[in-house]
């Protein structure tokens, strides 16, 4: 087993002890006025975007973009489910700049700093102009019991996919890798759009559930997160125990 990998089940493992831990101090941080609704988004939406991208473009990436996204959208999803004053241009080039930034440390990782230095700025560059036009991951907000998918929210997939292809291209001229990272743009564009029409689908249930999930439900939640926790964080101990070679 790779050193690399068992580390990041360790550090999975432990946050998701402390994300239990504070599932089940629910009534301590402020019950349903508190920020464990904010928390389930960016949970929630962590996960999903981990999850998709990491089964495509590996586990680093995976993380990285999904820790990106979690803390952005749970931030944008709450002041809009709050129906708070529309977004400021510093608050949509922030939420740009730290999902560019997850972008860039995962493209990083596959293909040197320069290529995810340049996917990350031009993945920052994008959103601020999909913003600028009006398409936003709030597009056609609408809570509901079932998932939901209009067909704005279906084209803004599809330029996601154009978009981040194209983005992987040009970061590959820039680095002088073009060859190798033409296969990495059109996987990270099918990814991309394949899994933002998947999560955008799933919204509306998302976002219902935040604002209705009853607090015992919360904390045996919590509960489940500290076990799966636990169970990840022994990894390391059982391939020691059994000598499993970490290289």
């Amino acid at each position: 087993m790779d050193k690399h990998t068992l580390a990041l089940i360790s550090i999975v493992g432990s946050s998701l002890d402390c994300l239990g831990a504070l599932y089940l101090a629910y009534d301590l941080l402020g019950g349903e006025h508190g920020p464990l609704r904010t928390l389930t988004r960016g949970v929630t939406y962590g996960a999903l975007f981990g999850i998709g991208y990491g089964l495509v473009l590996g586990p680093i990436f995976g993380l990285a973009t999904g820790v990106a996204h979690g803390l952005t959208l749970a931030w944008e999803f709450s002041r809009r489910s709050k129906d708070k004053p529309k977004n400021r241009i510093w608050q949509e080039s922030l939420w740009s700049a730290i999902r560019g930034l997850g972008f860039a440390v995962g493209a990083a990782q596959l293909y040197g700093w320069l290529f995810g230095g340049a996917f990350g700025v031009l993945s920052t560059v994008g959103q601020i102009i999909a913003y600028r036009i009006g398409i936003r991951p709030t597009l056609d907000f609408l809570t509901s019991a079932r998932p939901r998918l209009t067909k704005r929210q279906a084209w803004s997939s599809v330029n996601r996919t154009v978009g981040y292809a194209v983005a992987g291209f040009i970061s590959g001229a820039i680095a002088h890798e073009q060859t190798r990272t033409l296969e990495f743009g059109i996987k990270a564009g099918l990814a991309i759009g394949v899994v933002s029409a998947t999560v955008i689908t799933f919204v509306p249930f998302i976002e219902w559930t935040a604002d209705h999930v009853p607090a015992r439900r919360l904390g045996v939640f919590g509960v489940a997160l500290i076990l799966i926790g636990f169970a990840l964080q022994a990894i390391q101990y059982v391939v020691a125990f059994v000598d499993i070679p970490v290289r």
